[in-house]
């Protein structure tokens, strides 16, 4: 096939918002009770007898019923916003605190909270995963056909070639959504399209502004999934091949949550009630919160304990935040958190220096006109400011850069591209962007505005001491297009958030990592301002293109799989995943240095393998319950999540370790004894062997050593006894190893990490 690359989607996930902060409204009268109004979330019980019974008028009323009804009848903008029907109960109301006070105040009243902002987290990739046209996951099901993905983002592009609907099949009877824009903008392939905006809600907007992508990050998401085949798809002549998400043939729901920068946590409820009305399989969602509050006051681990309870896989991104510890977000057990991995692809824009040095580096502009001729070099920061280091808007006026490549130093909150505008507004030829410390060799391929490169931190100081060694540096970048063949790749994202887990400490996370730097996606408009160019790409980096690539990934396990719960799906995806690179040794992180579990989570994902696990650690809704009793939430906060009432003195507590979930994360003082219970999913008639590598300093025991199966789908329990060793040789404060059931077929893998008390 003469090399055809196969380029998928991903996108980033950067979320930046106050953790418990209310939004302000605009003043409708100019009132000072108006201006002191939020939106907030509020949870209420079900009529007595009445639950999931109400027709929607009802629920509505009951919902209306918490209002003072000083507010309903003179109000010329709507107080209440949204009525939840399927994701929690409760509803979304604009409201004063002297108001929230008396609602406060009637029966069935739980809790409330100010309204937050979530903010968004972005090919080759189904090569790069394994992912065949005519043999293997593809083929065993039919490019994910049937199945309905639902993503949450900033809207869609309709009549983009990414979402063609040829050779598509019609959606499945069972769906209920519908299509927002306009005439025939909706397919088989994209066949629904909504808009949840509070603010049109709170301003009696007959009709929502369409579910139209005015930044692209929707677009870029939605294809990374499920796109389809494009042909001749590339990004500023870089990246050249056959586009598709992971799952070209499965349906895609569009539901628009965030507008401009801000994407309401209101919004997001509504657009999660209506998917799981609606009748979606899988809901992809590559937004977040800037820090992870418990499980029941998080909204997306609320409507995705909902959605789970439907059967649809929930696959979030885990945050744009790293490398820093306990920066996750996302991080309920049943939602597939996903981390952000390189793949092997780089677009090499190459350092030269006078002195005869290379150093290669990154960008997507690639000017075939750019001089080899070495040109004058100077550091942006020769002044002593590190405003002018930086690069920062206005800082270089002071010194003539007019002509000469310029060195910029990442970071300061000013934005890669933006650090080369400043250069190119003083005249500068062409800009070396270096990595801070903490981004070490993490790199990005940007869209810069004029020559440049993006080397790592390492090579930055290499470059100032050149700098520093002679009166006359001279240098010149060198493009060299997409280059194949990384070894080093699969490697941690410097961007890619990290663990512990903080509000589940005893659940490892991030789950999985996938492909999420530099990816190649659908766009709303062409870069190069063309104004005939149908086959819009564009390249982007970031956790929220990491979990659209697991999301399409669950379709085609689902797709192939129609029988398998999501916990099952997440099962097969985490203990089939790779933990080694391309060259076979351990995958790295951005210091070049073997990535733990925090960053790789159970490692990185393998689809053919996720397609055939061997044996699934099962779990069933009802079986979060005691696990969330466990974590010391009271019965009120307990019934938040489980959309019911709970009482925790009757429900035998577990502890975290005790859910039955595909990996182990203990903390050892004394011994601990966890059990797990796998289920057959692969030949009727097979044995399995534990393998243990013990973390150091940890004594690990599995009873029983071998597992014997007669028929599918059979269950059998085991046990893991952690010690922590004497004389052990304990290192650092966590340790980590592996727990291998291991059959003629089939190798089941569950990490393995161990906090010493």
């Amino acid at each position: 096939m003469d090399n055809i690359l196969f380029i998928a989607l991903t996108f980033v996930l950067c979320f930046h918002i106050p953790f418990i902060q209310g939004i302000e409204l605009p003043i409708a009268n100019g009132s000072t009770e108006k201006s002191s109004s939020k939106i907030y979330i509020v949870h209420v019980n079900e009529p007595e007898g009445k639950i999931f019974t109400l027709s929607e008028q009802d629920l509505q009323s009951w919902h209306h019923s918490f209002m003072p009804p000083t507010i309903m009848s003179s109000e010329k903008q709507p107080r209440m916003i949204y009525s939840y029907r399927n994701v929690l109960s409760g509803f979304a109301a604009r409201l004063t605190q002297e108001e929230l006070r008396d609602v406060e105040q009637k029966n069935g009243f739980i809790s409330a909270h100010p309204e937050r902002t979530l903010r968004r987290q972005t090919t080759h990739t189904p090569d790069f995963l394994g992912l065949q046209q005519n043999i293997g996951l593809w083929k065993d099901s039919n490019f994910g056909k049937g199945v309905i993905i639902g993503v949450l983002d900033s809207g869609i592009t309709p009549g983009h070639p990414s979402f063609s609907d040829a050779g598509i099949s019609p959606p499945p009877a069972k769906w209920k959504g519908r299509c927002e824009l306009n005439g025939t903008a909706c397919n088989n392939k994209l066949i629904g399209a909504r808009s949840f905006n509070n603010a049109a809600v709170a301003n009696k907007v007959e009709k929502a502004e369409p579910p139209i992508d005015e930044d692209g990050h929707g677009t870029h998401t939605a294809s990374t999934a499920a796109g389809a085949f494009v042909e001749d798809a590339e990004v500023l002549g870089n990246a050249k091949g056959t586009a598709a998400g992971m799952a070209p043939h499965a349906h895609l729901a569009i539901y628009k949550v965030c507008f401009g920068d801000d994407c309401p946590e209101s919004d997001i409820l509504a657009a999660l009630d209506a998917a799981v009305e609606d009748g979606v399989d899988v809901i992809s969602i590559s937004l977040g919160l800037s820090e992870p509050p418990p499980f029941f006051n998080d909204s997306t681990a609320i409507g995705a304990f909902a959605a789970t309870q439907k059967g649809i896989f929930v696959s979030c991104a885990a945050g744009n935040f790293g490398p820093s510890d306990g920066s996750l977000v996302n991080g309920a057990p049943w939602i597939l958190t996903v981390g952000a991995s390189t793949i092997d692809r780089s677009i090499v824009a190459t350092t030269v220096l006078g002195n005869g040095e290379e150093f290669e580096g990154e960008s997507v502009f690639q000017p075939s006109d750019f001089s080899p001729t070495l040109l004058p070099l100077a550091f942006a920061g020769i002044n002593g400011k590190q405003e002018s280091a930086l690069c920062g808007n206005g800082s270089l006026n002071d010194i003539d850069f007019r002509g000469k490549v310029v060195l910029c130093e990442r970071g300061g909150g000013i934005g890669r591209i933006a650090k080369g505008q400043e250069v190119k507004r003083v005249g500068g030829a062409a800009m070396i962007l270096m990595n801070d410390e903490i981004n070490g060799f993490s790199l990005s391929a940007d869209v810069h505005f004029l020559p440049a490169t993006h080397v790592s931190y390492a090579a930055g100081l290499k470059i100032k001491a050149y700098i520093n060694s002679t009166s006359t540096p001279t240098a010149t970048i060198s493009f060299k297009g997409t280059v194949i063949g990384n070894s080093l790749s699969p490697a941690v994202a410097s961007f890619s958030s990290r663990g512990p887990n903080l509000p589940s400490p005893g659940i490892l996370k991030p789950d999985i990592i996938g492909p999420g730097v530099n990816i190649l996606a659908a766009w709303p408009f062409p870069l190069n301002n063309s104004t005939d160019s149908k086959l819009n790409f564009n390249i982007m980096s970031g956790t929220s293109m990491s979990c659209p690539h697991l999301s399409g990934i669950a379709a085609l396990l689902k797709s192939s799989h129609p029988d398998w719960s999501p916990a099952a799906i997440k099962s097969a995806i985490m203990t089939s995943a790779n933990t080694l690179n391309l060259e076979n040794k351990p995958i790295v992180d951005e210091t070049l240095q073997p990535a733990n579990f925090f960053a790789t989570g159970s490692g990185h994902v393998n689809p053919s393998r996720a397609d055939d696990p061997g044996l699934v650690y099962d779990i069933q809704p009802d079986d979060y319950i005691p696990y969330l009793c466990g974590l010391g939430y009271s019965d009120r906060e307990v019934g938040i999540i489980a959309h019911r009432t709970i009482n925790c003195a009757e429900t035998s507590s577990i502890p975290e370790g005790e859910l039955n979930y595909p990996s182990f994360s203990v903390v050892l003082g004394s011994s601990q004894t966890l059990t797990r219970t796998v289920t057959n999913v692969g030949e009727a008639n097979s044995s399995y062997v534990a393998v243990v590598t013990a973390p150091k300093g940890v004594d690990v025991k599995v009873q029983p050593q071998k597992l014997y199966f007669s028929e599918a789908n059979q269950k059998e329990t085991y046990s893991v006894t952690f010690n922590c060793l004497k004389n052990g040789n304990k290192t650092g404060e966590f340790a980590q190893g592996s727990l291998k059931w291991v059959s003629a077929k089939h190798t089941v893998t569950s990490p393995i990490l161990a906090k010493f008390a």
